[in-house]
């Protein structure tokens, strides 16, 4: 079981700013952006490259849900990433989305 799903599961902590029956959104702990928040799915998909043609919704979703929190947290000017695999970044196995903005985010990233 990931840390993420310990947190859908409220096993653990968050400062959850969006929660629906698809997906939970919260603030990063250890934020790189004054807005840094991810945005999982309920539903456990290790990483991009593992979903199928009936997550396509829900992943949808997961970035109409991250524009909304950008709106309602006044940052219009956003960066939206998503890690697959090791040699990418990702180090939890549940796929996320990082919200990242609220400072200049220069290019390439990293």
């Amino acid at each position: 079981m990931t840390i993420f799903q310990k947190i859908i599961d409220k096993q653990l902590p968050a400062d959850i700013v969006h929660e629906d029956d698809r997906c939970l959104a919260f603030r990063d702990i250890h934020p790189q952006a004054p807005l840094h928040v991810l945005v999982i799915p309920k539903k456990p998909i290790p990483k991009v490259a593992d979903m199928k043609a009936e997550d396509e919704a829900v992943v949808g979703h997961l970035l109409r849900v991250a524009s909304d929190i950008a709106a309602r947290e006044n940052v219009q000017d956003f960066r939206l990433v998503v890690n697959n695999g090791a040699g990418a970044g990702q180090s939890v196995f549940h796929l996320h989305v990082h919200l990242l903005g609220g400072r200049p985010l220069a290019w390439p990233p990293g």
